[in-house]
């Protein structure tokens, strides 16, 4: 079975208002591919959301571009990206049935793009993010239903891989377009059955407003010397030579180690 995770992202500028609501262009990617890949693999395709009954219309979209079956995780809204990873990986895992997994690369509404990667780390597949490229390649004498990807990287870089088993794939919005779904196809999902489960994972109900982050202002020594001038050469160190980055050299435990290390005293993770 070929799963594709959606979200049913609204304004936060007119919350409530519907007209401002819908899945985001990678969404709308994802669903595409996945219709495809089901098609190629001769599987067959299943929507899932995580969220309260007001995200049920992307399931709607899902149903009328082709899915078969729609889930949705019964979730406070505003749930964090863990969480919603970890409640569509304990359905998945509770299924057993589910190869591939096709997901956005981000939503509109954070743009974190993490919940691929936490369903990824939750079930222990592989994964291929931020996917700029897709080409289903099947061979009926190898019996071959890999997929290859063109993945982007930093600095302009493409990657390609060849996807085999069981997967979790994220795709930018630029790829393509989800196809026009038929005004029958259209009602008819409008009055399908969309099955609704509980959440399989305990979650926190989060109270406050979610709103961007900012990190924590950096401690710096005061300013030293006795001139104004020399007071705002420290304060913008104008006079030193900038410092546009270093490379480090380590096994990928130590360098996440770094990584980890360097972001908290940056400000951006807090300490423990």
């Amino acid at each position: 079975m070929t799963l594709v995770c959606l979200k049913w992202v609204t304004s936060s500028l007119e919350p409530g208002d519907e007209r401002f609501a819908g899945l985001s262009a990678a969404d709308e990617v994802a669903l595409e591919l996945a219709l495809r890949h089901a098609h190629a693999v001769g599987s067959s395709l299943t929507a899932i959301t995580a969220g309260p009954v007001s995200c049920e219309p992307a399931l709607r979209v899902a149903l009328a571009a082709g899915a078969s079956r729609a889930v949705r995780v019964e979730l406070p809204a505003g749930a964090s990206s863990a969480d919603v990873a970890a409640c569509i990986a304990a359905w998945v895992t509770a299924e057993r049935e589910t190869d591939t997994i096709w997901c956005g690369d981000y939503s509109p509404d954070r743009g974190s793009g993490s919940v691929p990667a936490f369903i990824a780390a939750r079930l222990g597949w592989a994964q291929a993010l931020g996917l700029v490229g897709v080409a289903h390649v099947h061979d009926a004498n190898l019996r071959d239903r890999g997929v290859h990807v063109l993945r982007r990287l930093d600095g302009g870089r493409r990657e390609r891989l060849a996807v085999g088993g069981r997967s979790v794939l994220s795709v930018e919005g630029s790829i393509t377009h989800l196809r026009r779904a038929s005004l029958s196809a259209t009602l008819a999902a409008d009055r399908a059955t969309i099955d609704v489960v509980h959440s399989p994972v305990p979650v926190p109900v989060l109270e406050e407003r979610l709103s961007p982050y900012r990190p924590r202002a950096r401690a710096l020594a005061a300013p030293s010397g006795a001139a104004a001038l020399d007071r705002v050469r420290a304060l913008t160190d104008a006079s030193g030579s900038p410092t546009r980055g270093e490379t480090v050299t380590a096994e990928p435990e130590a360098a996440a180690r770094r990584i980890i290390d360097t972001l908290r005293a940056w400000g951006y993770l807090a300490d423990g």
